[in-house]
């Protein structure tokens, strides 16, 4: 019994000895390796981030072809320079609102004012690219979705007051936004999925879009002029670029490259053929001809339709996803809009706010863990509670675009003119607001007896009391 005891104590003495130094060792072990980047991956989203750069020239050219002769130029310059002034934003303070440490649950903290702390490095254990990278990358969403808005306003807003919505949008409407569902805000937390923007870049500005053209009103000779696109194939290019930009746009969501950047890749492609293909038919059986305008639209409706959705559902539902996209855009556009008579000069509302609506209710329909386990299953894999999550996601962005958006008009109304007056809109906003011409011929042209021959077939084609000889 004795040696018992004498064993025991023995024990305990070597532990009393060896504790200190057992967890002195342990203290000096060092921490965990920082996280690595992947070549690869960080290949992968710098390319997907001048993809998604490429898009929003893409836009303007996409645009810029269906408005009038005159408002060419000043259609493409806000777009293009909206690439300038956001990008510049972003750097100084955008980037920190979205996705710096969440502040109650709507804003990210200032931590990364002027990029700083953003480096070279992974910003968590889990990425495998630079912060840098990420950040780039995310600079080119906040870029195009305040100029999808453009296309709204399109022919009747001034250059100065588009500058300063512009910024102001972005930083108290975009930004919070995008921290809520992307940066940890309270619509992650609830559990909202948007893969790549279906909420906070196609909702935000196809509906702040809606109530822009609602406070400046209708352009001028509105539901009496035909205002025809002046330059289809030019916005045929633009569908194009947009159709090819939208794979770094859906694919680089998955911040690597890996199966799920491929997943993204062939249902993003999948649901805007569909669309095309969809509307297409809609327009065909509709109007009795199928149009360019209808399959350059129905792609984009498509692509809009599959944003949030494209790392969440497999190849199949994307044709769904694509097929309900034509249909139910096509219908806002030719159907809803003339019935409630505003003027959503290109149809931003229609295709961005009604597609990015589908698109995010079906992402609670057929959302799959299978896909993406970071993600939940929809209704349709047994989980009906995800619709019920989706539909709160789009309230609130629906609710923050149209009362943000409201807001900022009226306020900028008291300080500055908004909207070109009547003489401006007739001369054209290329003249008026830059100065310049996109055409050489465009006076000629004018005033020409083809011209003059073209509109009244137009008229007698249409039964518009007047023609437009600009457009």
């Amino acid at each position: 019994m004795k040696k018992f005891w004498s064993i025991i104590g023995l024990c305990f003495l070597l532990l009393a000895v060896l504790a200190p130094i057992a967890l002195a060792a342990d203290d000096a072990k060092p921490a965990a390796p920082p996280p690595k980047i992947d070549a690869g991956d960080t290949a992968w989203i710098l390319t997907s981030s001048a993809l998604v750069m490429l898009m929003t020239p893409g836009l303007a050219l996409f645009y810029g072809g269906m408005v009038r002769t005159k408002n060419a130029l000043a259609t493409i310059m806000q777009s293009f320079f909206i690439v300038g002034l956001i990008s510049v934003q972003w750097v100084l303070w955008g980037y920190t609102l979205a996705f710096g440490a969440d502040v109650n649950g709507i804003i990210g903290s200032l931590e990364f004012l002027g990029l700083s702390g953003v480096g070279m490095e992974p910003n968590s254990p889990t990425s495998t690219v630079p912060h840098l990278a990420f950040m780039i990358f995310q600079a080119m969403f906040a870029v195009i979705t305040p100029a999808l808005i453009t296309g709204a306003f399109a022919e009747r807003m001034r250059f100065p007051a588009f500058v300063a919505f512009t910024l102001i949008w972005a930083t108290v409407v975009y930004d919070p936004v995008a921290h809520m569902v992307w940066g940890g805000g309270w619509l992650a937390q609830l559990g909202v999925l948007d893969f790549a923007g279906g909420t906070v870049v196609h909702i935000l500005s196809g509906v702040s879009g809606l109530m822009v053209a609602l406070v400046l009103g209708k352009r001028k000779g509105f539901g009496s002029e035909v205002m025809l696109p002046h330059h289809l194939p030019m916005t045929v290019i633009g569908a194009s670029l947009l159709w090819f930009g939208w794979f770094g746009f859906n694919a680089g969501s998955a911040l690597a490259a890996n199966g799920l950047a491929a997943n993204a890749f062939v249902t993003t492609n999948t649901a805007a053929a569909a669309a095309t293909v969809s509307w297409v038919f809609a327009e065909w059986l509709h109007h009795g001809k199928p149009t360019v305008l209808g399959a350059a639209s129905g792609c984009v409706a498509g692509l809009v339709a599959v944003t949030p959705a494209a790392g969440f559902v497999a190849p199949m539902p994307s044709v769904i996803i694509g097929l309900v996209a034509g249909v139910v855009c096509y219908l806002a556009v030719s159907v809803l809009k003339t019935k409630l008579g505003y003027d959503d000069s290109l149809d931003a509302f229609g295709v961005h706010g009604i597609g990015g609506t589908w698109g995010a209710l079906a992402t609670g329909l057929f959302a799959s863990k299978a896909i993406n386990d970071a993600g939940a299953d929809g209704l349709f894999y047994g989980n009906a509670g995800l619709v019920t999550t989706q539909l709160i996601g789009i309230a609130a962005s629906w609710a923050i675009a149209l009362i943000g958006t409201y807001l900022i008009l009226k306020i900028l109304g008291m300080f500055m003119q908004l909207r070109a007056t009547p003489e401006q809109e007739a001369q054209g906003l290329d003249i008026t607001e830059h100065g310049e011409r996109g055409y050489a011929y465009q006076d000629f042209l004018a005033g020409s007896p083809i011209a003059h021959a073209e509109a009244f077939a137009l008229q007698q084609a249409t039964g518009a009391t007047k023609i437009s000889l600009n457009s």
